[in-house]
């Protein structure tokens, strides 16, 4: 059974830092792409970043580009290191695994899903 468990959201002030984690369960969890989506209250989920299965490549939503950095590791943890956070950064944020071929940035195209946890950035 695959399960994606988020932790490390929190309160926070513009301008600090804050790193979320998702722990996997799952013995095929190196053949996931795996992605870390957001949602903010009466929006609609959006995508924040990628790594592929290898780790080697990476990818990031325009809005978070130079702030946020995605990581894997092989004890199974993602992790998703937010700095210079922004009020509009505050959201659900949940961690999603894929073992097919689609693109990183669809939510739909994606398998696996934990729970969220919540991130809210004040001003």
């Amino acid at each position: 059974q695959v399960q994606l468990v988020e932790s490390g959201g929190g309160l926070v002030q513009a301008g600090d830092s804050l790193r979320v984690s998702c722990a996997a369960s799952g013995r095929t969890f190196s053949t996931w792409d795996m992605g870390w989506f957001r949602q903010a209250p009466g929006k609609e989920r959006e995508f924040v970043a990628a790594i592929t299965r290898s780790g080697d490549s990476t990818y990031y939503s325009d809005s978070v580009k130079g702030r946020f950095t995605i990581s894997r590791d092989n004890a199974k943890m993602v992790s998703l290191q937010m700095n210079s956070l922004k009020p509009e950064d505050t959201a659900v944020y949940y961690c999603a695994g894929k073992f097919n071929s689609g693109s990183y940035q669809q939510s739909a195209v994606y398998n696996y899903w934990g729970q969220g946890t919540q991130v809210t950035v004040s001003s």
